[in-house]
């Protein structure tokens, strides 16, 4: 379970759905007795209600065996991170931090075996990355595209909890958030996301 301050925690659904497709590269975790399988996939937010994410993984990957309906398994959103300087307060008597911003799903696998769900499952994935590739995945010689199908297994996450946490200084006074996105914006690319977060948070 996310450990989650009230201050750090995000109710705002669609905004946590917003950092998921934002950063669509998920880690996947399914329950193995003590050793836990993890692996890394890109899932994407499917149409309709309830929420499901898409996605797939390698056939050959062990993980792949444990994606059985009904399954359940967490997939982890790694948002924007970044060190935040004391020297950036207002308040002289502070420590450094890290700021991050995670969205964690938990649910149950509806597996994918069929190469007709297995091509809405590309499909889907190629519409929302690369849309131009469609025409050409279309193109390719069928023995060839159904060769690559049966070497993944396709499936959904129906979810049933969205717990978003957003460390971005709430805690701090409205000043010292301020300064925080100061400095933050001379950082690398992800700090600064960390910054435009703040801002679309209200929360400077």
């Amino acid at each position: 379970m996310l450990y989650q301050p009230a201050h750090f925690a995000l109710a705002d659904i669609s905004q946590a759905l917003a950092l998921v497709r934002a950063h669509p590269l998920a880690t996947l975790i399914s329950a193995q007795g003590d050793d836990p399988l993890i692996s890394h996939a890109p899932l994407m937010v499917a149409q309709g209600e309830p929420l499901r994410l898409l996605g797939h993984l390698a056939a050959a990957n062990p993980h792949a065996a444990l994606l059985v309906d009904g399954a359940a398994v967490t997939a982890i959103f790694h948002g924007p991170q970044g060190y935040v300087s004391p020297s950036w307060y207002t308040a002289k008597k502070a420590v450094p931090t890290w700021n991050y911003a995670v969205v964690h799903a938990r649910g149950q696998v509806v597996r994918i075996e069929d190469t007709e769900g297995k091509e809405r499952v590309l499909k889907a994935l190629i519409d929302r990355h690369d849309e131009p590739y469609h025409a050409q995945w279309n193109a390719l010689d069928l023995d060839y595209r159904e060769g690559m199908k049966r070497g993944i297994v396709g499936f959904e996450i129906v979810v049933e909890s969205l717990a978003a946490k957003f460390k971005l200084s709430q805690n701090r006074s409205r000043d010292d958030r301020a300064g925080v996105a100061n400095g933050l914006l001379s950082g690398d690319p992800a700090a600064r996301d960390l910054a435009a977060w703040m801002h679309r948070l209200d929360l400077i």
